[in-house]
């Protein structure tokens, strides 16, 4: 394979060759990295962020053709100076504390202008245009209004801070993806490389394609299970939406309905444990408490937003009567784990790993390595020399987004670390809201969404924790709480209008109207907006300072709540219900998530009668089918 490949004969043209070589050297750089020793900070971000520019402008070019042209050749070129230079020469910098010569500048500014350009080139024009927001902001923010308002920078400074200091482009998002990131993203290729993604669909198809509306189910099985590992909720709508989506518009769905369960499900797998799109090991750092903790206070809040998607989904398709999948045309069970269930070895191995206290980055590379040995045992999955190469290019591939996506952030943290914006804003943000934790929240939720948008897992996270979680530690909520209240709401933005890239992802699968599939997003995971609230206001849901009692009623009120609001939005809970059912439906559910225990338990019994009244009323036409002719 390497001697075709640098032969040519593979059939492939030169510039391919050469990506494919480059694709192929980052991943065996980081795997080298993690299973040997990180290098110096400042090189091991320099040089992955050198790769990923590199790869981005050479795969993205600027010709509308899609040919490389000595543009794109051009700014590869200067993107290896620029973060070569930092790479080489990071010793000088340090020792004279990042004071800035001129041709620092220089090469600063040019770094500056290709991070923005890769930006726009594979994220889009929204993250870049907010990071060139907030450079402009550092530079007039004496003409920004009294409360937001700063002396002002210069360029040279504001080029300074961005590019010499680890404050910026080589901050600590772009560390977190030159490291354990990078290799979860490639752990992930060579999973679905060896038939992970394969064994995930049919191991759903068989546990719930005989079910009503067992294609939506399929859907949110399979794309939970990859989205823990994918870190991106629009990589996972791409990766698993082209099976699931087909099959829930064959089986009655319409495009928009299918679009919007395959997105909600997605979304879904970035809050899921046990890696959370990477977010889980990037908040047990800011923390500093155990990965285990970070896992164990995310699995109930990630389990009942499943149980609120899934929860619509079957209450629609019991309404409806939407089809069950063939039987005949069914995978087994056993048949599947027989055939491939050792694949859940090498996940096993890493939570194991993980929660023996060995750091990401290890549990990553280790990971790999069990993975290639596990799927020898078998000759269906056994890699070829051909196949790894293939998982490194492909792993490498899918990690340019985050590499790029995390040094665009840069700019974002930077600058509140300028101009100390995170300060002034948490500062008037409770402010705005007279002190009160409720509109605080509110505000800090609204504000989640809109710096969430468009960002993959780990950026957006950073993003939203970096500018909103000061705010709600002035209110006294406790940090973990904090965190994931914004990783949540940030994840969120994913399918919440009118920016909602997972749902207008999918929306292009189905062939569905985007708008549409963003609100029938927006209203299947409705329930799911309220449980961040419970981490502030019932913390046992966290499973923080609390007994088992106390755990199994915020549960117990939780679910219930979500399947009452499921119902009032579906109007079905076991037979049709009409508009006073479902109002009263919905109140059940937001009394269920009210702090205290006599306004749940009321919603809880008020749900429960609802539903009694649903069940006598789906009966009586089965006891009048079965009534004897004239009675």
């Amino acid at each position: 394979m390497i001697h075709e490949l640098l032969s040519g004969r593979d059939g492939r043209s030169r510039g391919e060759r050469i990506v494919t070589l480059l694709c192929v050297s980052m991943s065996l750089f980081h795997m080298y990295t993690a299973g040997i020793g990180l290098l110096e900070t400042a090189v091991q971000r320099a040089v992955h962020l050198g790769f990923a520019m590199t790869l981005v402008f050479l795969l993205h070019p600027f010709s509308k053709s899609r040919e490389v042209r000595a543009p794109d050749l051009l700014f590869a070129a200067l993107s290896v100076v620029c973060t070569g230079y930092i790479a080489l020469f990071f010793n000088d910098i340090a020792m004279r504390g990042g004071k800035a010569l001129p041709h620092d500048i220089l090469l600063g500014a040019l770094a500056m202008f290709l991070v923005l350009e890769a930006g726009r080139r594979v994220l889009g024009r929204t993250l870049p245009a907010l990071a060139l927001l907030f450079l402009l902001y550092c530079v007039f923010g004496r003409y920004a209004p009294s409360v937001f308002a700063h002396r002002g920078y210069s360029a040279a400074r504001i080029i300074q801070h961005m590019y010499l200091t680890p404050e910026g482009i080589f901050g600590v998002a772009l560390g977190v993806s030159s490291t354990f990131v990078f290799m979860f993203i490639l752990f992930g290729s060579f999973l679905s490389a060896g038939g992970g993604a394969r064994f995930f669909n049919d191991l759903a198809l068989a546990l719930s394609g005989r079910s009503a509306g067992g294609p939506a189910k399929v859907a949110i099985l399979a794309s939970g299970l990859l989205g823990t590992i994918n870190g991106s909720s629009v990589a996972n709508v791409a990766t698993t939406g082209t099976f699931t989506i087909p099959l829930m518009k064959k089986t009655g769905y319409s495009p928009e309905d299918a679009g919007a369960i395959e997105a909600c499900a997605s979304t879904g797998g970035q809050l899921l444990p046990p890696i959370m799109g990477a977010g889980a090991f990037i908040m047990s750092e800011f923390l500093n408490v155990p990965y285990a903790r970070i896992v164990a206070a995310a699995t109930i809040p990630a389990l009942l937003y499943y149980g609120a998607i899934f929860s619509n989904v079957h209450l629609r398709a019991q309404k409806e009567n939407i089809g069950r999948l063939d039987p005949d045309t069914l995978p087994r069970t056993l048949d599947i784990l027989r055939r491939d269930g050792h694949l859940l070895l090498p996940i096993t191995a890493v939570v194991f790993l993980l929660l023996r206290g060995y750091t990401p980055l290890m549990a990553a590379f280790r990971g790999i390595l069990c993975l290639v040995a596990v799927c020898a045992l078998r000759r269906h999955t056994r890699f070829t020399l051909r196949d790894i190469v293939a998982a490194l290019e492909d792993g490498a591939r899918n990690a340019l987004g985050t590499a790029i996506a995390c040094a665009v952030v840069g700019f974002i943290v930077g600058t509140t670390s300028l101009t100390a914006l995170g300060f002034n804003l948490s500062g008037n943000i409770v402010d705005f809201a007279g002190g009160a934790l409720f509109p605080t929240l509110l505000l800090s939720m609204a504000a989640c969404l809109l710096l969430g948008m468009g960002l993959p897992t780990t950026a957006n996270y950073i993003v939203t924790s970096t500018i909103i979680v000061p705010v709600l530690l002035r209110q006294g909520v406790p940090a973990l709480s904090a965190h994931l209240f914004v990783f949540y709401f940030g994840i969120m933005a994913d399918i919440t209008p009118p920016v909602c890239l997972a749902s207008f992802t999918a929306s292009g699968i189905a062939e569905g109207r985007p708008a549409a599939t963003g609100i029938a997003a927006a209203t299947l995971a409705l329930p799911a907006y309220l449980l961040p609230y419970a981490f502030i206001y019932s913390p046992a849901i966290l499973l923080q300072r609390s007994g088992f009692v106390e755990v199994a009623a915020v549960v117990l009120f939780s679910a219930v709540g979500i399947l009452a609001l499921a119902a009032a939005s579906q109007g079905y809970i076991f037979s049709p219900t009409g508009a006073p059912s479902r109002i009263l439906s919905a109140g059940a559910g937001f009394l269920c998530f009210i702090p205290g225990k006599h306004l749940p338990l009321a919603g809880v019994l008020l749900f429960a009668a609802l539903a009694y009244g649903s069940f006598r009323r789906a009966c009586i036409p089965a006891k009048n089918e079965h009534a004897p002719e004239g009675a």
